[in-house]
């Protein structure tokens, strides 16, 4: 059985379906390895994760401007970017990034959301309707 959450436009798009990836700990895409797609950052939550084609649950960005948008750059143009982000705060850093490369994302999710989704989940994303739906 599905279950839909509400949230917040921050750039426009739709995923009919993609794995969830959660981190607890914000993500900087200069600290993914861009012809993998794996977080090198050692100590992090999603450490030797891939986030490619994934829907990125995270708190927020992290870094600079610079080192935000070259590290997504990197992974968007080897198409090993994620699918779609999904932040709890949103920063201008990484909406700066996310926009230049036409990904969908959202913030101001129903709090029940980080609660239910886990790692590996099917999950939607529709940032136009506002929604995104567990598909598990």
């Amino acid at each position: 059985m599905s279950r839909v959450y509400h949230c917040s436009q921050i750039t426009t798009g739709r995923i009919e379906s993609a794995e969830a990836l959660v981190s607890k700990d914000p993500v900087c895409f200069y600290l993914v390895e861009p012809t993998t797609g794996i977080v090198k950052e050692k100590n992090h939550d999603a450490f030797g994760k891939s986030v490619v084609g994934k829907i990125l649950i995270m708190p927020s960005g992290k870094g600079s401007s610079v080192v935000q948008l070259d590290g997504l750059y990197k992974l968007m143009m080897r198409n090993n970017g994620p699918a779609a982000i999904v932040v709890q705060e949103a920063d201008t850093v990484l909406v700066a990034a996310v926009a230049s490369m036409e990904l969908p994302m959202v913030h101001r999710v129903d709090p029940d959301f980080f609660r239910d989704v886990r790692s590996g989940m099917k999950i939607s994303l529709d940032a136009d309707a506002g929604t995104i739906t567990i598909l598990d």
